[in-house]
């Protein structure tokens, strides 16, 4: 129960962290960190790995574009 919980968490941030690819959006991804941060958690208390390793995924998208935008945009 708690994968399903982690892969909807992940599915959530992915649908913020998609249109914050968009120049002067990125400001949007900061938004999703905590929803990220809680998938992970989420996905590490589950027997199984495929929740926390989406969410680990959608965290590394977030990290790239903010890092490329200098934290801001």
């Amino acid at each position: 129960m708690l994968n399903v919980l982690a892969y909807l968490v992940g599915l959530v941030s992915l649908v913020i962290v998609i249109p914050a690819q968009i120049p002067l959006l990125g400001w949007a991804n900061w938004l999703a960190l905590p929803l990220i941060v809680i998938g992970i958690i989420l996905g590490a208390l589950s027997s199984k790995d495929g929740g926390r390793n989406f969410c680990l995924i959608v965290l590394l998208i977030a990290a790239v574009r903010l890092s490329l935008g200098g934290g801001l945009i």
